[in-house]
């Protein structure tokens, strides 16, 4: 185990059995869920860790769990995909910034997509900028990793179903080491 799959471990577990946006699993039970679909659909290494740590932007603020209720955006995917670049590369932080990003875009370009959405996930669309103007399906579009952040959307989409049976975050840690591509001591600012 590398230091930075060690961190995230940690991460997990002090922060991961907080609610998952008033969903019915804790955030650590949704990043095993979509981790899980991922390696169902056979995506490679880097989609799989993306899959797992998407949300973590979640475990590294200190915002109540009902933030979005009290309409607050917290950047999330930007605060993981930030945090991440320290330790992967694009193919796994980039889907991790733009799994926001397509889920506007799904809205967008698929009729039946809004219709999918839990209510914890509209009222966050709301505070996102709800579905994408045409000219900003263009530009994510244009961006290379967008087909794999759609496939994470999906997924995280799908993964809030209560005691489903999952990998554990050390079965997946194997997978973190093998796309990690760094790995410095812990800097001041790095979760402990």
């Amino acid at each position: 185990m590398t230091d930075t799959s060690e961190a995230i471990r940690r991460l997990f577990q002090h922060r991961g059995d907080s609610q998952y946006g008033g969903e019915a699993v804790s955030q650590l039970e949704h990043a095993l869920q979509t981790a899980l679909l991922a390696q169902k659909e056979q995506a490679d290494d880097a989609l799989i860790a993306a899959a797992l740590l998407h949300d973590v932007g979640h475990l590294l603020h200190g915002l109540p769990d009902d933030a979005p209720d009290q309409a607050i955006d917290d950047v999330h995917e930007n605060r993981a995909a930030d945090w991440l670049v320290k330790h992967f590369g694009p193919h796994v932080t980039e889907p991790v910034r733009l799994h926001v990003a397509a889920k506007r875009y799904l809205c967008a370009v698929d009729p039946n997509y809004l219709g999918l959405l839990s209510n914890p996930s509209l009222t966050s669309l709301r505070l996102q900028g709800g579905p994408m103007s045409a000219e900003e399906v263009s530009e994510f579009e244009a961006h290379p990793h967008y087909k794999a952040a759609v496939r994470l959307r999906k997924w995280d989409d799908t993964a809030k179903v209560p005691g489903l049976p999952t990998p554990s975050l050390q079965d997946l840690t194997e997978v973190l080491d093998r796309v990690t591509i760094s790995d410095p001591p812990a800097a001041s600012g790095d979760v402990q």
